[in-house]
Parts: structure tokens; C-alpha cells; sequence
């Protein structure tokens, strides 16, 4: 199942709700959410920085994942960046595919 990195960053409405329920009903909403969409919470921190909070999740499938980025956003209580993660073995894949491409750079 692919995998998503979810670095999120709370707008002072939703640090006044993390400051109300605290963060394991972050976590738990969260992992709920992921549930309905048949995915899987691997991990939850919060941090310093750019980002509030830094999640790991396995979804089926983008449309999942977009739909998970279209639903938190739309609350206006979190601003949210998705990356679809690659494994090492998704890596050497693309590689060995990488003679089937040919790219002309811009004024060759």
C-alpha cells in the first residue's frame, strides 16, 4: 500500500481546538479518518519548525490521499502538505526503467 508523508500546520483556530481537546484526539481523529478510507496511521508526531505535526500514513491509493488533503483543508483548522513516499525497491524499479524514457533538455 503507498505510502504518504502528511507534514501539517495548525492556523491559530485549530491550535485553540489542540489546546481544548489535547493532542491524542488529534491522533485518534486521525487514525479514525485513515480507517475509513482503508488506510493505516504509522506514525504521529508533533514538532517544532515549519510543520506542527508530521505523519506517516499508508492509504490504497492518491485518490485516497487527495481525499484526506481536501476534507482536513476545507475545516480551515490545518494547512496540509502530501508527499507520496517511494520505497528503495520503488526506486530501483524506476531505475531499470529509466533507458525506456528519453528526455531532450530545452535547446538541444
Amino acid at each position: 500500500m503507498p505510502k504518504y508523508l502528511v507534514q501539517a500546520s495548525y492556523t491559530s483556530e485549530g491550535t485553540k481546538g489542540l489546546l481544548r481537546d489535547g493532542g491524542s484526539k488529534r491522533r485518534a481523529v486521525v487514525e479514525k479518518g485513515l480507517q475509513a478510507l482503508g488506510g493505516k496511521l504509522e506514525s504521529f508526531y508533533f514538532c517544532f519548525g515549519s510543520s506542527d505535526v508530521v505523519i506517516i500514513a499508508e492509504l490504497p491509493d492518491a485518490v485516497s490521499a487527495a481525499a484526506v488533503s481536501l476534507n482536513t483543508g476545507s475545516t480551515g483548522a490545518v494547512k496540509l502538505t502530501t508527499t507520496q513516499l517511494l520505497s528503495v525497491e520503488d526506486v530501483d524499479a524506476a531505475c531499470k526503467k529509466t533507458s525506456a524514457f528519453t528526455y531532450t533538455p530545452p535547446g538541444a
